[in-house]
Formats: structure tokens, C-alpha cells, sequence
């Protein structure tokens, strides 16, 4: 695969994959190389200066390899370097993940709502804002601590085991789910059978929007109807991770 004129994305592992597939659906010609940095999973307890440094050196590998865009589909990531990241790097299209909680507002308002979220992202200054902005005062946070760890793991015993724990005291409350962290998709189906018939909000599909419009403005998308490849590097190289990105890219 030609690198040059890919989109470059990445996570802490392999959660991003959620996001990736809404790219995919609007954006199905365009090549990508999809970086899931599990050497340095999780970044949700690691310090600001930390995250930066980390998702710098990833941002320079992309631009070394001449990435048109670069999608930070980590919530952790995007609350803590994203500012940082586009600062140092102006010229750059440089796209990232933020909690949906902005669509409850916009198309729930008056509904009970859990926010499903990192310790790091909860506690950043950006969640901060959002959260302040369009609080519907019936908003319960839950940092999820562990969560992201257990899902990139695998074992689905102890998914079931955490969020049976974790959410109980939450069934019947709420009727939307945020969810804040691009792993928590793939457990969906295992939230909804905790908490009953609730609404779900993630932000990747308007992410995928976002920087569909953007690539259009740039004059950068590819118009070849060849549909496009991923290739997928895991900071550990680990044959796992990447069987597993794979399968839930819908590709093993």
C-alpha cells in the first residue's frame, strides 16, 4: 500500500476500530493506516505531559509518511493533546473524538443520561466546557476505570462482570448512554443487556462527516473507485490485537 495520501489514525489501542468503520462507510476509497499504540495502553491514568509526548512521536510518524488527515480517535487523546497537537502542527489537518454529548442536547435533551467516560477524559478541561455548555442537570458521570483495559483484552466474562457492577445502580434511571470512549462500542450489546432500552450517543459518526467536509475543502479526496486498504501497526506487535482489529473491522 502506498502510504502517501493515506489517512493516518489512531488509539491507545484497538477501540479506535469504531470510529475507523464510520470513515470507512462515507469514505470507502481512501487508504488508511490505523496505529493502536497497546504498548502504552491505557492512557486514561498517564499524566497530560505524557499523553502529549506520545501522541506527538505518532503524529510524527504519520507526517513522516506524508498523511493527508490525521484522526485522533482516542477521547483521552483528543481532550488531552488535540489543542496542543494542531498548535505545533498548524498546517496539518488534524481531526479529533469528543463525547457526544453535545447530540443529547440536541436530540434528547429532557432524557436522564449516563456519560460513560475515562477518568482522563471526565477530568479534562474540554469534557469540562462540553459539559458545562449543554448540561441537562439529569447528567450522571461514571469515569470508567478499567473498562477500555478489560474490552481491549478481550475476556468477555469479565466485560459482563464489570458493567453487571458497575451500572446496576444506574438500570432504570437514565434513558441515553454517552458513550465516551471509542473501545465502548464493541461492548454495546453487553451495556444494553444491563441497562434495558436505552438510547446510545458515540461521536465517531460525525467525525467521519467532519472530516469528509474537510478533505472536500482541501481538495483532497481521492476520487478513484477502487476502494481503499487499512493497514494496521500495533506499538507492540502483537499478532492479537491485530487478528482482533480485523474481526471487528469486519476483514479476518
Amino acid at each position: 500500500m502506498n502510504r502517501e495520501n493515506s489517512i493516518g489514525i489512531f488509539d491507545s489501542g484497538i477501540g479506535g476500530v469504531t470510529v475507523l468503520k464510520e470513515i470507512i462507510k462515507i469514505l470507502p476509497n481512501e487508504n488508511y493506516i490505523y496505529y493502536s499504540d497497546s504498548k502504552n495502553n491505557p492512557y486514561g491514568d498517564k499524566s497530560d505531559e505524557e499523553i502529549f509526548n506520545m501522541c506527538d512521536r505518532i503524529v510524527k510518524k504519520f507526517i513522516d509518511q506524508e498523511c493527508k488527515a490525521i484522526v485522533i480517535a482516542c477521547n483521552t487523546a483528543s481532550a488531552k493533546a488535540a489543542k496542543k497537537l494542531r498548535e505545533k502542527y498548524p498546517q496539518e489537518i488534524i481531526i479529533a473524538i469528543e463525547p457526544a454529548y453535545k447530540m443529547v442536547h440536541d436530540f434528547a435533551y429532557e432524557k436522564p443520561t449516563l456519560v460513560m467516560a475515562t477518568k482522563g477524559t471526565i477530568e479534562s478541561e474540554k469534557f469540562h466546557k462540553l459539559y458545562e455548555k449543554y448540561d441537562n442537570h439529569k447528567t450522571y458521570l461514571m469515569a470508567c476505570k478499567g473498562l477500555a483495559d478489560i474490552i481491549e483484552e478481550g475476556n468477555e466474562e469479565k466485560i459482563q462482570k464489570y458493567l453487571k457492577e458497575n451500572l446496576s445502580e444506574y438500570v432504570g434511571k437514565i434513558e441515553n448512554v454517552v458513550l465516551g470512549c471509542t473501545h465502548y462500542p464493541l461492548v454495546q450489546g453487553q451495556i444494553a443487556q444491563v441497562l434495558g432500552n436505552v438510547k446510545f450517543f458515540n461521536g465517531a459518526p460525525n467525525l467521519a462527516k467532519h472530516l469528509r467536509d474537510l478533505l472536500e475543502e482541501n481538495d483532497l479526496i481521492n476520487n478513484s473507485q477502487i476502494k481503499g486498504k487499512v493497514e494496521f501497526i500495533d506499538s507492540s506487535n502483537s499478532e492479537y490485537k491485530k487478528e482482533r482489529f480485523l474481526r471487528h473491522l469486519g476483514q479476518s
